[in-house]
């Protein structure tokens, strides 16, 4: 059985979080928001006044994701979560030890 370990010459590898073979729009779109929002917040506080553009896009990112992985469907789309709940974290602490979010 070596087709099994490996794929056919016709197959190629293709990136999606639909492992399943279903469509789950709503699912994606929320873990690319959660990970956009992280990389925002995180990307924010390595400027002066990010602050607060650290602070409310981390805390909204980490409440996204935190639904966002809840009504996961796939487990791509759950590690896509956990990667932007962690980046929204980091940048909303850091937005608040830098300033909070209120300019």
């Amino acid at each position: 059985m070596p087709h099994v370990l490996r794929p056919g010459e016709n197959d190629r590898f293709r990136l999606t979080l639909n492992s399943d073979g279903r469509s789950h729009p709503i699912e994606n779109m929320m873990s690319v928001v959660t990970v956009v929002l992280g990389l925002v917040a995180f990307g924010a506080t390595f400027f002066p006044g990010g602050h607060v553009v650290s602070s409310w896009a981390g805390a909204l990112g980490f409440g996204v994701g935190l639904y966002s992985q809840y009504i996961s469907a796939t487990t791509p789309e759950r590690a896509l979560n956990i990667v932007g709940i962690v980046a929204s974290f980091v940048g909303a602490a850091l937005g608040i030890a830098r300033g909070g979010f209120i300019p």
